[in-house]
């Protein structure tokens, strides 16, 4: 998957936004101001980091060793880095980026959870 797929993916999100907080290098996707995925912008690689569950973390890293790592600069536990660009399979990456948003709306106080179904 290339990098302009998946900012397209990340931003289909519902009220899913974008900016650079850290620096032009570092692409920050968010839901109600939660950070649901950070991109590098500045590799020669697509690679974003992605919140997980941590169970499925571990697994996914022990099925994909070569495509999924610790999340970099992350919280390894809750964390996960992915490399778009060496051949995973798309659907999956998209359904990771989709399980991260999800982590982060449960994650969310009700109130907001509400505001949000409202969008």
């Amino acid at each position: 998957m290339d990098i302009e797929s998946l900012r397209n993916h990340c931003l289909s999100q519902k009220a899913a936004t974008e900016d650079t907080p850290f620096g032009p290098e570092t692409l920050v996707f968010r839901v109600m101001g939660k950070i649901f995925g950070l991109m590098s912008l500045d590799e020669t690689e697509c690679r974003i980091n992605l919140k997980c569950d941590p169970d499925y973390a571990t697994e996914l890293r022990e099925k994909y060793p070569d495509h999924i790592m610790g999340g970099y600069h992350m919280n390894k536990k809750h964390w996960n880095t992915v490399y778009c660009e060496r051949g995973l399979d798309d659907k999956l990456i998209k359904s990771l980026v989709d399980h991260s948003y999800q982590l982060i709306v449960k994650s969310l106080p009700k109130a907001q959870q509400k505001e949000l179904d409202g969008l």
